[in-house]
């Protein structure tokens, strides 16, 4: 009788464990090595989802010396690192479509078509696509200082010249008899003005 035998494992305390990892998994791959296959280690650049199967010393001994880039010039590794920033996909310059490289269009169309628009078919080749400027960013301060000139933010640098000049001449001191009310709101439209033109906003 071999006291060995897997028959008597489902009466012992412990079975043995080495018997029973060699029985649920397949060989190491090791050559000259009996032992069970238990750990997976990949196969190298361009076997992408490959793996061996080693036991835990052979997979030890084989990640010591794995080089995923072994063979590879650094110009190539460079490269492969940018690529990898991307995950290896296709990039474009910001606001570049995609889809505009392959439909045919000219350079000029390309450029002139609002961001995210796509004419496969090229039916609206023949239109012309204005884009319009980007409206500049107006901080709390500026639209306070607008609000004192009695105009709002979508207000042009010619409108806050020309708006100054008619608040000035209404509230000089001159045209109002000296009130005094009329002489605040034109300290307030000056400095209001002031801060405008020292922002660069006209």
């Amino acid at each position: 009788m071999k006291l060995e035998s897997k028959i008597f494992d489902r009466i012992r305390v412990k079975p043995d464990q080495d018997r029973l990892l060699r029985d649920q998994n397949p060989p190491c791959q090791w050559p000259g090595c009996d032992d069970a296959g238990t750990h997976r280690a990949p196969m190298g650049r361009g076997r992408d989802g490959q793996y061996h199967l080693f036991c835990i010393n052979h997979v030890r001994e084989y990640n010591r010396t794995y080089n995923y880039f072994d063979g590879m010039d650094d110009d190539a590794v460079i490269d492969y690192q940018k690529s990898a920033m991307t995950g290896h996909r296709p990039t474009w310059r910001v606001g570049m479509n995609a889809a505009a490289h392959e439909d045919g269009d000219t350079e000029d169309v390309r450029q002139a078509r609002p961001s995210g628009f796509a004419d496969p078919l090229g039916m609206f080749s023949d239109m012309e696509f204005t884009t319009e400027a980007p409206r500049r960013t107006v901080r709390n301060a500026e639209r306070r200082a607008l609000a004192a000139m009695s105009l709002d933010e979508t207000a042009t640098p010619e409108e806050v010249k020309a708006q100054y000049k008619l608040l000035v001449k209404r509230h000089h001191p001159d045209a109002n008899g000296g009130k005094r009310e009329s002489e605040d709101k034109l300290r307030e439209v000056i400095q209001a003005h002031d801060y405008l033109r020292s922002v660069g906003f006209c």
